[in-house]
């Protein structure tokens, strides 16, 4: 942990970067806690909960395109501010929603709250490398990834608490003041000035252009698509583990639900799974990192081994007996995908010329997304199907994140083999 502690120290900026991030995930997991909260209350069908989800996806498909030619025509800093900032009022929308009920309000909030989130996390990801030097990104995204999952462990506990004790009303409340301090922090961070081609073409056009660099390197465009992949198939358990924790292992079933008077089980046993995801999430590239390295060809490999867990830890979900087994793989899956997630945004932020970062990360960050709208959607209809439901449901999704597996790691073989593996790593350190 000391090179973690070492970044904070000797990096202004990226410690101010850091902060912002801290308390938006913060408020972000008390957001998604009390937001289930409410969908369940209003619509309690898996349908409705997969339209919640869509509802936060989507708009980071449509906008990303945009967010990414803004990212690299634009002072990323003043970018993520103004989305920090109208974020924190459109949070505060959700309170009509608990005194009206009105469903269509609450979806048509949570889609301007995220189209907000897709300007600001393209920006955030170029800003990244800017801030730290080379040899310090593996560092710097393994304590980013670490500082999500911690809040998600934070944060879902302590959202879970808030929802069932004070009501979704408090969560919200709080999750629009963490948007403000966030700004404040991030308004702090001096960057650093950069060299913009031009006036660009406009829109769309510009990123076409950003999309064409990708074209141009196939193996870049193949490293891009590796969280669009994994999403399709751990998307699928945002929505199938509330199920789970509703109707299979409500905490109500267990003696400690009375001693502690906890009547609402379905939230008090999503905020514990949430608390192990975390876990999951923030220690699997912490250890993967120290037993493959952090060279861009253990890179690709330790990203193909994360979707094996991924793809083992779903198929435990589907046939855990008991709570505790359950969230034993919980913590195989999310020690996977935290492990992809990192890798992944490392080798593109090695790669990418500053003047693409924006757009290759909105790309990236699109088609994630997109795979995660497709499953979320049939996940929700898998789980209010009689012939389907949540155990078969997951089967199914593990044995897609197996299929996948077999093709990362064909695709690891491939570079290995293949002559234009050696040139692309000479590509990489070479800066392009």
């Amino acid at each position: 942990m000391h090179e973690y502690i070492a970044l904070l120290r000797h990096n202004k900026d990226y410690r101010f970067l850091w902060l912002g991030n801290v308390v938006s995930q913060l408020g972000d997991w008390f957001n998604l806690i009390a937001a289930a909260e409410l969908i369940t209350e209003l619509s309690d069908t898996g349908v409705a909960i997969s339209y919640l989800f869509l509802a936060r996806f989507l708009p980071l498909f449509l906008f990303s395109p945009l967010a990414g030619v803004l990212a690299d025509r634009y002072n990323r800093r003043t970018l993520m501010v103004i989305s920090d900032v109208l974020r924190a009022v459109v949070v505060l929308g959700f309170l009509v929603v608990g005194v009206t009920g009105q469903v269509w309000l609450f979806y048509l909030l949570t889609i301007a709250q995220f189209a907000l989130s897709a300007l600001f996390t393209p920006a955030r990801s170029a800003v990244v490398a800017m801030v730290v030097d080379r040899k310090e990104l593996v560092t710097a995204n393994a304590l980013d990834s670490f500082t999500w999952s911690t809040m998600l462990a934070l944060g879902a506990l302590l959202g879970g608490v808030v929802a069932a004790v004070f009501g979704a009303e408090t969560a919200f409340v709080l999750d629009g003041l963490t948007f403000l301090l966030s700004a404040w922090f991030i308004s702090r961070i001096v960057l650093r000035a950069r060299v913009v081609d031009g006036p660009g073409q406009g829109g769309w056009l510009d990123f076409v252009d950003g999309f064409r660099y990708l074209w141009g390197r196939p193996y870049l465009l193949i490293l891009s698509l590796i969280k669009a992949t994994g999403s399709l198939v751990w998307g699928a358990i945002n929505v199938l583990e509330i199920g789970f924790a509703d109707h299979v292992f409500p905490f109500t079933l267990f003696p400690l639900a009375a001693a502690l008077r906890i009547e609402d089980g379905g939230t008090a046993s999503l905020g514990i799974i949430y608390v192990v995801s975390g876990l999951g999430t923030g220690l699997g590239p912490l250890f993967m990192r120290r037993i493959l390295g952090s060279k861009p060809p253990r890179l690709i490999f330790g990203a193909a081994l994360g979707m094996v867990l991924v793809a083992a830890g779903i198929w435990g979900l589907g046939t855990a007996p008991t709570f505790g087994l359950f969230l034993l793989a919980t913590f195989v899956r999310t020690v996977g995908s935290g492990t992809i997630w990192v890798f992944s945004a490392v080798l593109l932020q090695i790669v990418v010329p500053d003047r693409y970062r924006g757009r290759v990360f909105a790309f990236e960050f699109a088609m994630l997304t997109l795979t995660q709208s497709v499953s979320t959607l049939l996940a929700g209809m898998l789980q209010d199907s009689p012939q389907w439901g949540l155990q078969p449901g997951a089967l199914l999704f593990s044995g897609l994140g197996a299929l996948f597996s077999l093709g990362w790691i064909a695709f690891y073989s491939w570079s290995r083999r293949n002559s234009t593996h050696e040139r692309v790593q000479a590509f990489w350190y070479a800066g392009d």
